[in-house]
């Protein structure tokens, strides 16, 4: 399970991060300005879609609210496929031999799934409460 565990960590290591090395000062700079110009387009777009939910709503709190949940729906799937593959590491893989990590296993792949379903629901409901029945 160690071998396994260090490998998954080592593979996300290698392959979930980028690295950037600089030669000389003006690849440097090249490479700063870039990013700047990448974080700032970043954030006006999600100013813009923001205020794209706020002006939808009519209201600020609502929008934010909206704009929230969008977000959360959003990130939810990778997390919940990655806590889904670790949940059936623990009951198909070492569940075999031990029947309690088996329980655990299932009990934390029920509970995912759950979350992960709520998380896409939610934005949903929200949306029919406050559009349809708010007026």
């Amino acid at each position: 399970m160690k071998k396994l565990v260090v490998f998954l960590f080592i593979f996300l290591i290698m392959f979930g991060t980028a690295i950037v090395y600089a030669t000389n000062e003006t690849d440097n700079t090249l490479v700063s300005e870039t990013v700047t110009t990448n974080l700032v387009e970043l954030k006006d777009k999600a100013l813009k879609s923001l205020e794209d939910y706020q002006a939808s709503y009519g209201n600020n709190t609502y929008g934010l609210a909206a704009y929230l949940l969008n977000i959360i729906r959003i990130y939810s799937i990778p997390f919940g496929f990655i806590g889904i593959v670790f949940a059936a590491i623990y009951r198909y893989v070492i569940g075999i031999r031990k029947l309690d990590v088996q329980d655990k296993g299932f009990g934390v792949l029920v509970a995912i799934i759950t979350v992960m379903v709520i998380c896409q629901v939610l934005p949903l409901i929200f949306a029919i409460v406050v559009k349809g029945w708010r007026g």
